[in-house]
This record gives C-alpha cells, structure tokens and sequence, in this order.
C-alpha cells in the first residue's frame, strides 16, 4: 500500500463551495483543530491516571472563574498577538520567522536600558520613546537574519532561532552584571522602573494595562499594510507567485527584508509591553515562550489578523487556565505544551487535507524466483 499526494488546481479545491464557504474555511480548520487538541489531551491525561473533566473544569474556571482572570488572560493576549501578527506576515511573504522569541527580548532589553538611564524621569515621552527603541532593536535583531539570508542565502529558520538563544543570554549578562539592581540582594535582575516608564491602568480596579492597547493597534496597522498598501501588496504576491513579483520587479530579496524587518518591529514591540506592563523591571524569564507560542497563534487564525486576535485570547486564556489546573487537578506541567503542540498539528494536518487530494493505493508486488 502507498499513498499518493496530489496537488488540486485552484479551482478544484474550492469547487462545490460557495465563496463564503471558501473564506469560512480557515475557521473551521481552527474550530476542528481545537475540539481534536481538547479531545487527544483528555485521552493522555486519562492514561496519566487523572480525570479530564476535572481537570478541563478547573481549566476553564482558571481562566474565566473571574473578572480578575479574565483580565489576566488579556493582559497575556497582547505578546502572543503582537509576535503571531509579524509572524504571519512574514509568512506572508513566504518568509518563515520562528525568532520573535529573541526579538521580543532585544526589544525588552533596549526599552528597559531607556528606562533605567531615566530612572528619576517623569516625562510623559519616555514610554513613547521606549515603544519606539524597543521596536527598533526589534527590527534590527531581525534583519541580522535577514541580511544572511539575502547576502548569502543563508536559511532564516536557523538564523532567526539561534539569534533568539544570542538573545537569551544576552540577557543573562545583563541582569547578572551591567544592569543588575545594586540594592537587589544579588538576584538577577534590574531595578523596578520608574512610573513614567510603566503602562496606565485600562480598566479602573483591575490589573489590565494600556499595554493591550499596543496589540490592538498592531493588528490594525498589519491589517491595513496587508491590504491596503502597495508594500504589503507586493509581499503578499512574492510569497504567492514568486516569479510574477520578480517580473514586476519586486523580487524575494525585497519580501525578505520587508518580512522579517516588520516582524521583528512588532515583536520587540510586544518585549516593551512585557517590561513596562506586568514584570516593570528587566529578569531573567520575560517571557515563558510567548515567540514560539506565537506560531501556532498565527496559524490557528489563519494568518489574518482578525483571526490572529481570537486565537491570542484563547491561547492566554489557555495559559492562564492551564496554570490553575496544573495546580488544583495536579496535571502534570507537560500537558500544557502537548496542547498547544497538537493545535499546530491538527491545523497543519486539516490545511494539507484542504489544499491536497490524499489517496491511498493498494498494488501486490510479485517476487520473482
């Protein structure tokens, strides 16, 4: 028996549907995905000997039990959607970016090196200027991959990832030397920023911060560069017909930089948001994984940001969820991950089935004597 893979023309894939079927699709890519994760989870946790109701009810009063929770999981939308939306338009342009993890943390580290050389500042433009330094050390972080992929074609999935374990330690030296707190009885990290530093309160008596404010606004300018300038226009054909942008004179070198120079500003963005909203000071851990959390982000919402915004609220809601049932079911931590890994599976896997026709052929081989 073999399996044979066959590429369906365009308007085979489609055919039969209507075209608000077609633009459904992706949805129901993410709704099936999600209901297979929850589904294949639930059988692994029944072999670990603990009961998966108990456990996805304790998850889901985790993350919705409250108003305070529910502000949580906002508060943790904002660097999944911010890294998922230069994600996807890097993927856009066919340019495959799994460093906003480093680049979410060089922005944090510039915004909060600003922040420290101004410690006793109250101008109401050193959080500005933060944003703007974080998103360029953003930028620049990733147009070290992108200058090795254009100069030497060097492959930007390995750039991008070994740039964010630079990155890592890069921190690392910082907490621990140069900007180490001196009254921080020798923990590693730096001094707590000033207020003039740190994001406003966005609902009175809460714990939401303006920082959300940062990702909405990205998912908006994103939505508009893709489709409403002539830059996103020619990053979106690059990556869709590579030789048709080369003709009309925008080629890969130019989706490359526009790609992953994009990606990296939102990323380092999101890195600010960090530092100046929940952890107001540079640590060790700023971020438990939000840049690689961020590509199944973009996946799940199909790389659209309007999509993109409802995956990053599910995908913190999870986060803050999984955190409660971890504590009140004692599932064990991995569960977390395995959930988040079998979203990106399930979506690829319901992609590949939606853009190929699989069959399976059965043929007997004879042995000659």
């Amino acid at each position: 028996m073999t399996t044979q893979v066959q590429d369906l023309p365009l308007e085979g894939r489609w055919a039969g549907l209507t075209a608000h079927a077609a633009r459904a699709a992706p949805l129901w890519r993410a709704v099936v995905s999600v209901a297979l994760a929850f589904v294949i989870t639930a059988g692994l946790i029944l072999l670990a000997g603990k009961d998966p109701l108990l456990a996805y009810g304790h998850l889901l009063s985790g993350a919705l039990g409250s108003w305070d929770r529910v502000v949580v999981g906002l508060n943790k939308s904002t660097p999944y959607l911010l890294c998922a939306v230069g994600i996807a338009l890097c993927f856009r342009g066919r340019v495959i970016n799994i460093g906003a993890e480093g680049q979410l943390i060089v922005g944090a580290i510039a915004a909060g090196a600003l922040a420290l050389s101004f410690d006793t500042s109250n101008s109401v433009f050193l959080l500005p200027a933060m944003i703007i330094v974080g998103a360029m050390a953003g930028a620049t972080w990733a147009a070290i991959a992108a200058f090795l992929r254009v100069r030497w074609n060097a492959n930007e999935i390995l750039t991008t990832f070994m740039l964010s374990s630079v990155a890592l330690q890069l921190l690392y030296y910082l907490v621990t030397g140069p900007l180490r707190d001196p009254s921080g009885q020798n923990f590693p990290q730096s001094a707590l920023f000033s207020d003039a530093a740190l994001f406003g309160t966005l609902i009175p008596g809460t714990r939401a911060n303006t920082s959300l404010l940062l990702g909405l606004a990205g998912t908006l300018i994103a939505y508009i560069f893709i489709q409403h300038s002539i830059h996103g226009f020619r990053l979106v054909v690059s990556g869709l017909a590579p030789r048709a942008a080369r003709y009309a004179g925008f080629g890969e070198a130019r989706a490359v930089w526009i790609g992953l120079i994009a990606g990296g500003t939102c990323a380092g963005i999101a890195g600010v948001g960090e530092v100046a909203g929940p952890i107001g000071m540079l640590q060790r851990v700023l971020s438990p994984g939000y840049g690689f959390a961020a590509i199944i982000v973009a996946f799940l919402g199909g790389l659209h940001p309007i999509g993109i915004v409802l995956a990053a609220i599910l995908m913190a809601l999870l986060y803050v969820g999984g955190d409660f049932a971890l504590v009140s079911a004692s599932v064990p931590n991995a569960f977390a991950t395995i959930f988040q890994s079998l979203l990106l599976v399930f979506y690829l896997a319901s992609a590949l089935f939606a853009a190929y026709r699989v069959r399976l052929v059965w043929h007997s081989s004879g042995v000659s004597t």
